[in-house]
């Protein structure tokens, strides 16, 4: 098996978003960017199945931590067999092939991306035990950097072990919180069928919009501090472009951008990196 073939053909079936991206980063890099995001695209599915209870969940979530814990020289599926025990017929691929992706980046560095996601996780599963009750602004920064604050930090790391790239955490933050709560905004109405609402109480989508742009204020600076034309740079330009091009068109009526849409943005954001 060609796992790097394997794994950019799940990546591609899972995110339109973050295939081109990651396809396009330097190797060793891209192998451990499509490590990070296959594992925590793994526990999400998990987290967003709707015909899973909460505690279910919870309790599936909290194995894949401890198993991630675990780790000393990687992970093959049968290590991740337990969690799964009784519901390995309603999960996808991409989350019960978690011990492939948690083994694909470079040894040097998958220890880190094991650790995020294990921390991931376990935060996945208080919010799957809350019912993910969101009553005020600050339970959404909570949530926000449960499951995307800490990917922005997670990238951070990444980019210094591959070439030394240093960034401004804090700003690191906001990336990830800016992405995440557009996803949000986008998926709300979804998300209200299965009786999740990520909203504060009393807010509206204008609200959301707002809070989605201030991240992405961070966001900007973040790319800001990165050296135009590497590496990370690049793969930052291209995910922000579409966050903002998606926010705009969701202002303007519409649930998310077309696929000649993305393309043209890409193509952009490439011209101008």
């Amino acid at each position: 098996m060609n796992m790097r073939k394997d794994a950019l053909e799940v990546l591609k079936d899972t995110s339109r978003t973050f295939f081109i991206p990651i396809s396009r980063l330097p190797q060793g890099l891209q192998q451990a960017v499509a490590s990070a995001y296959l594992c925590m695209r793994a526990i999400d599915e998990i987290e967003d199945d709707p015909h899973l209870d909460n505690a279910v969940k919870a309790k599936i979530l909290r194995q894949i931590s401890l198993i991630l814990q675990s780790g000393v020289d990687g992970f093959g599926d049968k290590d991740f067999e337990p969690a799964f025990s009784g519901y390995a017929d309603q999960l996808p691929e991409v989350s019960l092939r978690i011990g492939e992706w948690a083994t694909f980046a470079p040894a040097n560095i998958a220890p880190r991306v094991w650790e995020s996601t294990a921390a991931m996780a376990d935060r996945m599963a208080h919010w799957a035990d809350q019912n993910w009750m969101i009553q005020t602004e600050t339970d959404l920064d909570r949530y926000t950097f449960s499951v995307a604050g800490s990917v922005g930090l997670l990238l951070s790391d990444l980019w210094s072990w591959h070439d030394g790239t240093q960034t401004d955490r804090m700003d690191a933050i906001g990336f990830g919180r800016g992405l995440q709560s557009v996803n949000i905004l986008r998926n709300h109405s979804e998300d209200l069928t299965r009786r999740v609402d990520f909203y504060p109480d009393g807010w509206t989508n204008d609200n959301m919009q707002a809070y989605s742009r201030r991240q992405l204020q961070l966001a900007n600076a973040y790319i800001t501090s990165l050296p135009p034309g590497s590496p990370a740079f690049d793969f930052c330009q291209i995910i922000l472009t579409l966050a903002h091009a998606t926010l705009d068109a969701m202002q303007h009526g519409s649930e998310k951008l077309s696929r000649s849409q993305v393309i043209e943005l890409v193509q952009q954001a490439t011209n101008a990196s």
